[in-house]
């Protein structure tokens, strides 16, 4: 395979001449089943605290010991936040651009434990979402939760089970965690507005933090968590996608892996990737784990997202990694075949957080991230361009 310089000669025709792309073309929202799209979503410690119900600010963390900590800092660095907000607000201008866009489906992976327990894991941070605070899902209408992640069981089992229970009084589907393993690597299913089904499954591995201890048993709670990216691993997840799917269906792989930094990507998500598209299993490879988006693939037509970064958290005012501008996030917005689920459209809006609330990206912010991502993505063969709406379009040969 090409790599640096040479890899990205490889890839220097010009957006305007790829031909044969649906990147380019006009799609109607009957013309496909649209999905959003987002990577990291944490509704915990500081962002907790400014919604209408606070939990018990008292956190564990070796250098904060409260959760209003958080707010001091993003107040520090960006204004005052006008606390209590209402539970839409931390979305801020993407709630626009979702009613803009009309996704059959909103999935986001959920790296919070909604809960009141007070007993948390042994680890160094720990994110909580007063059950109270649910809401706060519902104002942007998501439909579905990966959760096999290295927070979800931050405040123990009893801290996961309130959090399964909380999303489904709120008409929220779970994935990827459960009360014992057969419940945990079962997938959600989703209506795409009588296009056909959108079958979601969450996976988790070590590389991105989750604790060997927090895989699911077989009458023990916790996470749907792969052992390895052997071929037996692959070729058993292929087996669950298989027996799930119906003609129609969109498959979709949730995968939280790798580091919070930095844009390699490890050759065995590469591999193991591929291997979840081979043979008709996935159509969409949804990862994340990244505090910042990373480079994307289109193989064999399906899609194959290696990190979509944060899109909210409460990291504003602590140091270190600016050259990521992990500030900057993405919703994604792909339209797949309703018939054979090949990707035809792929589009992203770029946003900034600021004061706890996403904000459209300004002209510039918006063509930094268009340019890192086109840079990292040309080396797996796709391109991506500023559009003149502020949108970032994917086009691929």
């Amino acid at each position: 395979m090409l790599g640096g310089a040479a890899a990205l000669d490889r890839f220097k025709t010009p957006i305007a001449k790829m031909s044969e792309l649906a990147a380019d073309r006009d799609l109607p929202p009957s013309a496909g089943i649209k999905l959003f799209l987002a990577g990291d979503v944490m509704l915990g410690r500081g962002i907790d605290q400014v919604l209408p119900h606070p939990s018990d600010p008292s956190i564990y963390e070796p250098y904060m010991v409260s959760a209003e900590g958080y707010v001091a800092l993003a107040e520090s660095a960006h204004g005052p936040i006008p606390k209590p907000v209402d539970y839409s607000y931390v979305w801020g201008d993407a709630l626009a651009a979702l009613r803009q866009a009309q996704p059959d489906a909103r999935i986001v992976n959920l790296e919070t434990s909604i809960t009141k327990s007070m007993r948390y894991a042994r680890k160094e941070i720990h994110y909580r979402m007063n059950p109270e605070n649910a809401a706060c899902l519902t104002a942007a209408g998501i439909d579905c939760c990966a959760l096999a992640n290295n927070h979800v069981l931050d405040w123990g089992p009893a801290g996961l089970l309130e959090t399964l229970e909380t999303l489904a009084q709120a008409g929220i589907r779970g994935v990827g965690a459960g009360r014992n393993a057969a419940e945990a690597s079962a997938p959600a299913i989703l209506s795409a507005n009588g296009k056909g089904r959108i079958v979601v499954f969450s996976f988790g591995t070590e590389d991105s933090g989750i604790p060997g201890e927090w895989a699911a048993g077989a009458s023990e709670p916790g996470v749907n968590l792969l052992q390895d990216f052997s071929d037996r691993t692959l070729a058993r997840v292929a087996a669950l996608a298989q027996a799930a799917r119906r003609p129609g269906d969109i498959l979709v792989a949730s995968m939280h892996w790798g580091a919070n930094f930095g844009y390699a990507i490890p050759s065995e998500h590469k591999k193991f990737a591929h291997g979840l598209i081979e043979g008709g299993s996935f159509d969409v490879v949804f990862g994340h784990s990244s505090h910042h988006p990373l480079g994307i693939e289109v193989y064999q037509r399906k899609l194959i997202l290696y990190g979509c970064g944060d899109f909210l958290n409460d990291y504003e005012g602590i140091g270190g990694y600016e050259e990521y501008r992990g500030d900057l996030t993405l919703m994604y917005l792909p339209v797949f075949s309703a018939s054979t689920g090949d990707l035809l459209q792929l589009t992203m809006r770029p946003f900034q957080i600021r004061r706890f609330r996403l904000n459209s990206a300004a002209e510039e912010d918006a063509r930094w991230l268009s340019q890192r991502l086109d840079r990292e993505s040309a080396r797996l063969g796709t391109r991506v361009r500023l559009a003149s709406d502020g949108s970032l379009v994917a086009s691929w040969a």
